[in-house]
């Protein structure tokens, strides 16, 4: 662990062997020097600069949370479930596999046409919820919630079939609280600006405006974040029972059940938690809870390794690890420097799109996830190591 101090309270940051880019740096130390910060900020490996708040921190604060801190896709996170098949029960050609499994879960911006019942059902343990967001807040109406959800999503959200160490099938998928999370992490980050304005307060970034506790606005953006990662979590796991379901009607693939439950995590998201002896708001924005014997996913590129891991409850990390790999470069930047062909080079015997408009998601754009799980050895314990053959893209 490397500790840098600030003005403020200091950085501790899981960082050796990785890169840690001095705009990083500086947007941590804004972060860090805000009077509502507690104790201090703990940095995952796979940090990088983010919009208000850097991508791998974890920061938590006293009696306020900052939404631009939480971000916009609320509860966006992993599912994972172990299947009994092995990779010998695969077809050779797994295109057909891939088409499926696109038929089943619309990705990018597309959203159901015609409701599946299933979704329908998960649906009616969010719709009170959403029926008070609306209604309180007309501006965050989003009536695409219900179509939208058991859907994926664009940008770096996929569902994937990696095999692990003992040649076992497990299907795996990022996503979170699609155009509905979207719209109340906007919403509540325009409140806290708006709040800061009116008082005339001074902020090294304005996207670090936060909520105070005791204000209807804090206590209503509390209600609605987690709400959302309510119906972020429904999201992947409404999309796993239909991608399983998928797969069971095959005719190639034989008869399979699930081994042990689903792994299943939060990576951006707002939490009470005790720490240090005291009750915070811990926000992870780009990391994952690890407490003592927790298990947790943490993905590479679409072409790299990935682990589901178990939290060793570091207490300097506030019980936390890594969420990915984490971004060596934006995505303007991979269009700009790589080609299709690299891509083809870099996704080698994996099923996947090969073309220009994924090409800013090319393992090369991110960070060697290996060097990131070294950096982090002490905060988990590696349980599976997972392959991918098959990767379906927003």
């Amino acid at each position: 662990m490397r500790i840098l101090e600030t003005a403020g309270v200091p950085i501790r940051a899981w960082v050796d062997g990785v890169e840690f880019e001095e705009t990083a740096q500086a947007q941590l130390r804004h972060i860090a020097a805000l009077p509502i910060v507690f104790d201090h900020v703990a940095v995952m490996p796979d940090v990088h600069v983010g919009i208000g708040a850097t991508v791998g921190s974890v920061i938590a604060t006293k009696g306020a949370v900052i939404p631009a801190a939480v971000g916009v896709d609320l509860g966006c996170g992993m599912v994972a479930v172990r299947t009994s098949m092995h990779a010998s029960d695969l077809p050779d050609d797994l295109g057909a596999i891939r088409s499926d499994l696109e038929r089943t879960i619309p990705v990018g911006a597309a959203q159901h046409q015609h409701v599946p019942a299933s979704v329908e059902t998960a649906w009616q343990q969010l719709e009170s919820g959403h029926r008070w967001i609306r209604e309180k807040y007309p501006k965050i109406d989003n009536r695409k919630a219900v179509s939208q959800l058991g859907t994926l999503g664009g940008g770096n959200h996929y569902v994937e079939i990696v095999i692990d160490e003992e040649q076992h099938v497990w299907l795996m998928l990022h996503s979170g609280s699609r155009g509905i999370g979207n719209k109340i992490g906007t919403f509540f980050i325009g409140a806290a600006r708006r709040e800061f304005e009116k008082r005339g307060y001074g902020l090294p970034d304005k996207d670090l405006a936060w909520l105070e506790e005791g204000s209807e606005t804090f206590a209503d953006y509390v209600r609605a974040v987690a709400w959302a990662q309510d119906y972020a979590r429904t999201n992947r796991a409404t999309m796993v029972d239909r991608a399983l379901a998928t797969l069971r009607r095959r005719g190639d693939l034989p008869t399979f059940t699930l081994l042990g439950a689903a792994v299943n995590c939060h990576h951006n998201y707002v939490a009470t938690e005790r720490h240090f002896g005291e009750d915070v708001f811990v926000t992870r924005k780009g990391a994952v809870s690890a407490r003592d014997g927790e298990l947790g996913l943490i993905p590479g590129s679409m072409g790299a390794r990935s682990f589901v891991v178990r939290g060793k409850g570091n207490v300097d990390s506030f019980h936390s690890c890594s969420h990915g790999a984490g971004r060596r470069m934006g995505r303007h930047e991979a269009k700009r420097r790589f080609t299709v062909a690299d891509l083809e080079t870099q996704t080698a015997g994996i099923e996947c799109r090969k073309d220009a408009n994924v090409i800013d998601e090319i393992p090369s754009a991110y960070k060697d996830i290996d060097a990131v799980m070294g950096a982090q050895r002490d905060l988990v314990d590696v349980v599976h190591t997972l392959r991918q053959v098959v990767c379906i893209k927003g």
